[in-house]
């Protein structure tokens, strides 16, 4: 089970994501924009976070850029979940420092894997002897 922080403006876009990877078994708080997801992240910091590129007050690109120069934060795995279907945004996601980058619409099965994968590289180098016998 995992932690994970959900940053989305759209409501039922966010229960979609919820309820699938709640029904995954991992706990998600979900937060309408990204300044109350960077502030929850830094009170404690989760095992994910997924955020959609444009919210409002602060943008998803604002927040993993604020994650990736936080100590707590920095080795946080990032997943964007954005309706932004285009190569040059998804290249300057990637090089800003997200794991992984998903368009809407999108396959709630195929976004729990790739959640579930982002957590556990993430414990895989946190904990390389434990995972790797």
């Amino acid at each position: 089970m995992g932690r994970i922080i959900y940053a989305e403006d759209d409501e039922i876009v966010a229960q979609v994501v919820i309820d699938a990877l709640m029904k995954a078994g991992h706990a998600v708080g979900w937060l309408p924009d990204g300044e109350e997801a960077l502030r929850a992240m830094q009170f404690r910091a989760p095992d994910l976070a997924i955020l959609d590129q444009m919210m409002p007050s602060m943008n998803g690109g604002l927040v993993m850029r604020e994650m990736r120069v936080t100590p707590s934060l920095v080795s946080v795995p990032i997943l964007m979940l954005t309706a932004i279907d285009a190569q040059e945004s998804e290249k300057i996601a990637f090089f800003e420092g997200a794991d992984d980058y998903m368009t809407k619409p999108f396959d709630a099965d195929e976004l729990v894997f790739r959640a579930e994968e982002l957590m556990m590289q993430k414990m895989r180098r946190a904990h390389p002897q434990t995972l790797n016998r």
